[in-house]
C-alpha cells in the first residue's frame, strides 16, 4: 500500500517516477493564463498569515466551504483570519476526492514544507507555521514566483487597465516576465444597462476615443490593444458561455447601437449575440495582425444565485457548467477569421466534459502547417482542472489530434500558492507515459518519451507564446 503524497504521488510505476523526477520535474513553469493581481507582484506584497494568502478570493475553497455547512459569515464575512482558517480546516478532511483535498496538501508541502494532513487537530500549527513562513523573504508574492521556477506569468486585464503595474514591474527589473492579457469581453455586454455605459465611458477616457459608435468602439479597442502590445502583450483571452451564432450585424442594429449609447430606452437582446460575434471577428483579425495568441474559454454558466450576486458579487462561487451547443458556431466563427488566412493561435477550452471530443475534433479543422498546433485544445479547465478531468482532456486530444504538440498545464488561480497544480499536472501525465510504455502501447525509449514530456510541460508554451 502507498503512502499517501509521497514522493511518488501519483506515479504508479517505475517508468513514470522515472519520467517525472528525470524529465518532468526541473522544467520552469510557463503560466500563461492567470488572475493574479499584478499590483501585488509589483508590490511585493508580504502575507499577512495564511488566510491572506490561501483563502482570500478563493472560490473554489468557499464553495466547499457553503457545501459543508460552513455559515457565510467565516468564508467573506467579518469572521477573524484565524476562525476564517480553522473553519476551513475542519472541513478539509471531508473534501476527500475533490481535487481540494490534494491540492490543500500539495500546496502545505511545497513551499512550506508541512506535511501533516490539514484537519482540525492540525489546523492551529499550521496556521502558525505557515505564518512564520509567510515573513520571510522568500515568501513574498515575488519570492514565491522565483521558488517555483515561474519563468512567465500571463495575468488578465481588461482594456480600460493602465497597466501601472506592469510597468513598474518592467523598470523594475523582476526577473520573471509578467505581462498582461487582453480580456475585452465587456465590451460588447450591451444588455448590461447603465454598468455597460459607465463601462464604455471608462474605455473612451482609457482611450482618448470619443465612442458613439460602434466603428468608434473598435478604433477604443484597437488603440488599448497597441498600448497592450507595447507593454509585452502578446495573448488575449475571451470567457463565453456560448460562441456567438451570429456574426454579421443586422439591419438597424448601428443605430440603435448610436442610440443606446446616447442613453435612449433601447431593447439591445435581438442584436447583442451579433454584436458580439462582429466584435469578436474584428479583434480576431486584430490579434492575427499583431501575432499573437487567443484563448476562448467555453461553457461557464455564471452567477447562477442572484442573490448572492448582489450580497458579494461575480467569481464568488456560484457559477457552474453551462450545456449549450457550441460546435456549428465555433466552426462558423473560425472558418470566417480562417477563409481570409486571419485567423491567430488559438487555444479553445472547455468546461463542460461533454464537449472534450468536439474540441479535439475542431481543432484539426484550422490548422494549417503555418505553426506546430496552431489551434490547440487547453488544458482542463474549471471544473475539469483535476484528475480525471486533465485525463480525460488528453485522452480525447492524444486521440483525436497530436499530444507531442500541446502547450500543458496553467493555474487559471488567483492565488500565489497554486503554482502545485502544475506538479499535479505533470505527475499525472508522466504516470499516463509510464503505464502505456509498461503495457507496450508506447516504446520502451524514456529518453524519446522524456523529451516529449518536457515539450508538453514548458517547451511547446515557450515556443507558442513566444515568451
Amino acid at each position: 500500500m502507498k503512502n499517501f503524497l509521497d514522493d511518488n504521488f501519483l506515479l504508479q510505476t517505475p517508468t513514470a517516477q522515472k519520467l517525472y523526477f528525470d524529465y518532468a520535474r526541473q522544467m520552469p513553469i510557463i503560466d500563461y493564463h492567470n488572475h493574479l493581481p499584478p499590483a501585488e507582484i509589483a508590490g511585493n506584497k508580504k502575507f499577512i498569515n495564511l488566510t491572506d494568502a490561501w483563502l482570500r478570493g478563493d472560490h473554489y475553497k468557499w464553495r466547499a466551504m457553503r457545501t459543508l455547512g460552513v455559515n457565510e459569515e467565516y468564508i467573506t464575512g467579518e469572521a477573524g483570519d484565524e476562525e476564517k482558517f480553522l473553519k476551513w480546516a475542519a472541513i478539509v478532511p471531508y473534501t476527500v476526492r475533490n481535487p481540494l483535498f490534494h491540492w490543500t496538501h500539495l500546496e502545505l508541502k511545497n513551499p512550506f514544507g508541512i506535511t501533516q494532513l490539514l484537519n482540525a487537530s492540525s489546523a492551529k500549527y499550521v496556521y502558525d507555521k505557515a505564518g512564520e513562513l509567510l515573513q520571510q523573504p522568500g515568501f513574498t508574492t515575488q519570492g514565491l514566483l522565483k521558488h517555483f521556477k515561474v519563468e512567465f506569468a500571463g495575468t488578465t486585464d481588461d482594456p480600460c487597465d493602465d497597466l501601472a503595474y506592469h510597468r513598474q514591474l518592467k523598470e523594475q527589473g523582476f526577473e520573471v516576465k509578467v505581462m498582461p492579457s487582453f480580456r475585452p469581453d465587456k465590451s460588447w455586454n450591451v444588455t448590461g444597462g447603465d454598468a455597460y455605459l459607465a463601462y464604455i465611458k471608462n474605455l473612451s477616457a482609457a482611450s482618448a476615443v470619443n465612442i458613439v459608435c460602434i466603428d468608434t468602439l473598435l478604433e477604443a479597442l484597437r488603440k488599448r490593444l497597441d498600448y497592450f502590445h507595447e507593454l509585452g502583450a502578446r495573448i488575449s483571452d475571451h470567457g463565453l458561455q456560448k460562441v456567438p451564432a451570429v456574426l454579421d450585424l443586422p439591419a438597424g442594429a448601428a443605430e440603435e447601437y448610436k442610440k443606446l449609447l446616447r442613453g435612449d430606452a433601447v431593447d439591445a437582446s435581438p442584436w447583442a449575440e451579433a454584436l458580439q460575434g462582429h466584435l469578436m471577428v474584428e479583434l480576431f483579425k486584430m490579434y492575427h495582425e499583431k501575432g499573437w495568441a487567443q484563448q476562448l474559454h467555453i461553457g461557464a454558466l455564471r452567477n447562477n444565485s442572484t442573490r448572492m450576486f448582489r450580497r458579494l458579487g461575480p467569481d464568488t462561487g456560484f457559477d457552474s457548467i453551462a450545456d449549450d451547443r457550441q460546435a456549428a458556431a465555433l466552426s462558423m466563427l473560425l472558418n470566417r477569421l480562417d477563409s481570409t488566412n486571419q485567423l491567430a493561435k488559438t487555444v479553445l477550452y472547455n468546461v463542460n466534459p461533454g464537449l472534450n471530443e468536439v474540441l479535439a475534433a475542431m481543432t484539426g479543422n484550422f490548422n494549417d502547417g503555418s505553426i506546430k498546433g496552431k489551434i490547440q485544445f487547453g488544458s482542463g479547465w474549471w471544473f475539469l482542472d483535476q484528475l480525471d478531468g486533465m485525463e480525460k482532456q488528453m485522452n480525447a486530444l492524444s486521440g483525436m489530434g497530436i499530444i507531442s504538440c500541446f502547450v500543458g498545464m496553467l493555474t487559471d488561480s488567483r492565488s500565489f500558492l497554486s503554482f502545485p497544480r502544475h506538479e499535479y499536472f505533470r505527475r499525472l501525465l508522466c504516470n499516463m507515459f509510464g503505464n502505456e510504455i509498461e503495457q507496450g502501447l508506447l516504446p520502451n525509449d524514456v529518453t524519446w518519451m522524456g523529451g516529449i514530456i518536457q515539450d508538453i510541460c514548458y517547451n511547446n508554451a515557450k515556443e507558442y507564446f513566444g515568451v
